[in-house]
């Protein structure tokens, strides 16, 4: 249980949102939503929450409200931000945001949303939809210590763990920290199984050789058996992957930061969108490798190995 009888809001329900918020649910919360669709509205209200008509309603019942938006454009567009319902809106609240955004965003955000009267912590996440879908999220929280405390616990059903990392801006930086490692791992991942596949390896015994050396982690463990069978549904988008790369690039250059192993990755996440798989897993990363190989000239390529291919190529 999450030890609060207050209402509490949460906009947004989307790949992660949803199960996010079902989580809440779940746990007792009781949860005011409202998401642009109707259809993910409909199932949280099955689930027990209340579903309401408007971001306005949200606001109107409840004092914390989690917003769990694809971009800044949308939290802007929820918050009214720009208009003068921006102030009306938010003053007297507390508003989180889970999504991913720029430091520099998230910290003026905060200074209007304080200039309104409200307050702001943001909580950016580390993890996919199935971390998402059985709570093990691990949330990076940045804002006041009063008001961050008194948040912390709210978000304990739908993550694992949540790490402080003080002020705004900088649990944002923690995440794009985190972010380039991952985006780079999953890209050499990605990698080494085309190379494994091309010289004709078992994919599966390639897999067992992982899971029992140093590199074995949950990571490994759920993106592995995707690779191996060409499972493309998404967990974390290759677009939602390619953008997280452009805002560690903007980052990184803002400081004067050399990043040559996320240029490399950001590439082959761009060329990916390219092929068309903006909105399949992450992992169709191996795509582009695939297509650098085939392009090579006067290359010896050849196709994978029909015998790794559980689920037939979906090119």
């Amino acid at each position: 249980m999450t030890g609060t009888t207050e209402e509490i809001g949460f906009i947004g329900l989307g790949v992660m949102g949803r199960p996010m918020a079902l989580n809440l649910v779940k746990a007792g919360t009781r949860l005011i939503v409202w998401n642009r669709s109707p259809e993910p509205r409909e199932a949280l209200r099955e689930a027990g929450a209340t579903a309401v008509a408007s971001v306005d309603d949200v606001f109107a019942r409840t004092r914390v409200v989690i917003c769990m938006l694809v971009n800044e454009t949308a939290l802007d567009a929820v918050l009214k931000r720009g208009t003068l319902g921006f102030g009306d809106l938010v003053n007297g609240h507390v508003v989180v945001s889970m999504g991913s955004n720029s430091p520099e965003y998230s910290r003026a955000l905060a200074a209007d949303i304080n200039t309104a009267g409200g307050h702001y912590v943001e909580a950016p996440v580390s993890g996919s939809r199935k971390p998402a879908e059985t709570g093990q999220l691990v949330s990076l929280l940045g804002g006041d210590p009063d008001i961050v405390g008194e948040v912390r616990p709210l978000l304990s059903p739908m993550c694992r763990e949540t790490v402080l990392c003080g002020p705004v801006g900088n649990a944002l930086l923690m995440k794009l920290t985190v972010n380039l490692y991952l985006n780079a791992m999953l890209a050499a991942m990605a990698e080494a199984v085309h190379f494994a596949d091309r010289h004709g390896l078992d994919l599966p015994t390639f897999k067992a050789a992982i899971d029992s050396g140093p590199m074995n982690c949950d990571f490994t463990r759920m993106k592995l058996p995707k690779f191996i069978a060409r499972d493309f549904s998404v967990q974390a988008a290759t677009e939602d992957a390619f953008n997280s790369t452009r805002l560690i690039a903007d980052a990184a250059r803002a400081a004067g930061i050399a990043t040559p192993l996320l240029n490399l990755a950001s590439d082959l996440y761009g060329e990916s969108v390219g092929l068309g798989n903006a909105r399949e897993d992450m992992i169709s990363v191996l795509q582009s490798i695939e297509a650098r190989t085939a392009g090579l000239s006067g290359s010896n390529a050849r196709p994978a190995s029909r015998g790794n291919d559980i689920r037939g190529r979906q090119l």
